[in-house]
C-alpha cells in the first residue's frame, strides 16, 4: 500500500477514535492536510474499503475501520504517543508507594484502569517461573509451624503444617539453614529433587519432623501452582457498552474466569514488544469485539508475568500501547530493585 492511502488510513482510525462517527471525505480534507483533493481521498478511500480495510456501516455514510485496518494501523505504527511527564510522574509515584508484592500489583491494575480508561489485567508472578528467595520457619504453637515461601519476585505463600512432634528451636534452625543452602536460587520444579532426601542428612529421631516440613513445602509448592490474576476498570466498559452490541454481557462475564484472562495474557512472554490482538484474533476467548494490549513484566530481562489492558476495537492504539509499556518497565524496575 502507497503511504497517501496509509495516511488516508490512519486519518480514518484517528478521526474515528476520537468521533465515534463514520468518517467522510471531506471531515478528512478539513481535519488533516493530507495535501489532495476531496475527490482523489473519496478514491483512496474506494481502495481502501475493496480491499477490506474500511468499512460503510450505513448507505450515505462515511466510513470505519475494519479489524484488518486497525491491524494495519498498528503495524504500521512508527511511534506511540508518548506520555505527557505528568503521566510518567503520576506512575512513578503512585507505583514508589507500594508496600509489598500484593500492594505493586493492586496499584498496577489500577493505575492502568486509570491511565487507558479501559479494563485492565495483571498477572501475579508466576511462580513456575519464579526461583527461592528465602525459606523460613517459625514455631506456631505445639507441634504447629508455619512455613514462609519468599520468591524471588517478592511474592510470599505460607502454609502451616501439623508436625508428627514438636521440634526444638535447634533443631528448627538447623532445618531452616540446610533448607535455604538447598533451595535459594532454584526454580520450583527443581526444589522437589533437591529435598526429597533431606531427612536422610538429620539423626533418627528427628526425620519425621524433616519429613513433615519438607513434605508440606513439596505440597504448597504443587497447590500454589496455579496462577492468579488482578482485575480493575471493568466498569470503564460500560462506557463503550454500544460497541459491543449484544457481546458486553459475555465480556464481563469473562472478565472473571480466571482461565480466559490468563489466555488473554498468556502470549506475553517477554518485557518488550508490546502485542496487540484485535477483533477476531482474540477467538480463542470469543472475545471479537475487544482489542487486548499486554506485554511481559519481570526483573531483568527475566519475564515472570504479563499485564494488559482490553477495550473495544476503536481504541487509542498509540496511547493505550505507551501506556502499558511504560507501566511494565516501572514494575520491572520494582522488581528487579528488591
Amino acid at each position: 500500500m502507497d503511504d497517501r492511502k496509509l495516511e488516508v488510513l490512519r486519518a480514518i482510525v484517528e478521526d474515528y477514535v476520537d468521533t465515534h462517527e463514520p468518517v467522510g471525505s471531506k471531515a478528512l480534507v478539513d481535519r488533516h492536510h493530507l495535501g489532495v483533493s476531496s475527490a482523489t481521498i473519496r478514491n483512496d478511500m474506494a481502495t481502501l474499503e475493496e480491499e477490506g480495510y474500511i468499512a460503510q456501516p450505513h448507505t450515505s455514510a462515511g466510513r470505519i475501520p475494519t479489524d484488518k485496518g486497525y491491524r494495519l494501523f498498528v503495524d504500521r505504527l512508527s511511534t506511540v504517543k508518548p506520555l505527557s511527564p505528568a503521566e510518567r510522574r503520576a506512575i512513578r509515584s503512585f507505583l514508589d508507594g507500594a508496600v509489598d508484592l500484593d500492594d505493586v500489583i493492586s496499584r498496577t491494575v489500577r493505575l492502568l484502569a486509570q491511565l487507558t480508561r479501559q479494563a485492565a489485567v495483571v498477572q501475579y508472578p508466576s511462580l513456575t517461573r519464579s526461583t527461592v528467595r528465602h525459606v523460613e520457619l517459625v514455631p506456631v504453637a505445639g507441634a504447629r509451624v508455619l512455613i514462609v515461601l519468599i520468591t524471588n519476585t517478592g511474592r510470599v505463600e505460607q502454609r502451616v503444617v501439623e508436625l508428627p512432634q514438636e521440634p526444638d528451636d535447634s533443631l528448627l534452625g538447623d532445618l531452616r539453614a540446610r533448607l535455604n543452602e538447598l533451595v535459594v536460587g532454584l526454580d520450583f520444579t527443581s526444589v522437589a529433587s533437591t529435598v526429597s532426601d533431606l531427612p536422610e542428612q538429620f539423626a533418627p529421631e528427628d526425620r519425621p519432623v524433616v519429613s513433615g516440613v519438607a513434605v508440606s513445602l513439596l505440597e504448597a509448592l504443587v497447590e500454589r501452582h496455579e496462577e492468579r490474576v488482578a482485575v480493575a476498570g471493568t466498569a470503564n466498559l460500560a462506557r463503550y457498552g454500544q460497541e459491543f452490541d449484544v457481546e458486553l454481557e459475555p465480556l464481563l462475564s469473562a472478565l472473571e474466569e480466571q482461565v480466559v484472562l490468563l489466555k488473554l495474557l498468556g502470549q506475553a512472554t517477554s518485557t518488550s514488544p508490546v502485542t496487540v490482538r484485535i477483533g477476531e484474533e482474540n477467538a480463542q476467548s470469543g472475545l471479537f469485539s475487544t482489542s487486548v494490549v499486554t506485554t511481559g513484566y519481570g526483573p531483568g530481562n527475566e519475564t515472570v508475568g504479563s499485564m494488559g489492558v482490553l477495550g473495544p476495537t476503536r481504541m487509542d492504539y498509540p496511547g493505550t500501547i505507551a501506556a502499558v509499556g511504560a507501566v511494565a518497565r516501572y514494575v520491572s524496575q520494582i522488581l528487579d530493585a528488591n
